[in-house]
């Protein structure tokens, strides 16, 4: 497996921090949108460049059929999927990887907001050439 750019990880970290300040100031326990709207404004606070609800074109053997909405590319390069969930499962996993797939993207982050300890719902997921 081929790793991405070290400015990516850097990119992953830095996301990373934002999320451990917002689920020690919220908890666990809300819907997806109510994190959604604290990592808005947790990344704007640090000065991270990134695009909300990122608009993804989906193609199918060289046609557009639909757009998907990811709720996070941060600097142009890392996807973040959040979620509030009792556990990430493979079909998140899955579903990461088909947005990394589509476009073009390296390196992806999982987080669940709805654990104890949010290093527990927190996945790298790295798209292999």
């Amino acid at each position: 497996m081929r790793e991405p750019p070290e400015h990516l990880d850097e990119l992953a970290r830095e996301v990373i921090g934002a999320a451990i300040e917002v689920h020690k100031t919220l908890g666990p326990g809300f819907v997806e949108s109510v994190y959604e709207a604290a990592m808005l404004d947790e990344l704007a606070r640090r000065g991270v460049e990134f695009e909300n609800q990122f608009v993804l074109p989906v193609h199918y053997k060289g046609k557009l059929i639909a757009e998907h909405r990811l709720d996070l590319v941060i600097a142009g390069g890392l996807v973040v999927e959040l979620k509030a969930v009792e556990s990430l499962g493979p079909t998140h996993f899955a579903q990461l990887l088909s947005y990394l797939k589509a476009g073009a993207f390296e390196l992806g982050l999982l987080i669940n907001f709805n654990v104890e300890l949010l290093r527990h719902g927190i996945r790298r997921v790295v798209l292999s050439h």
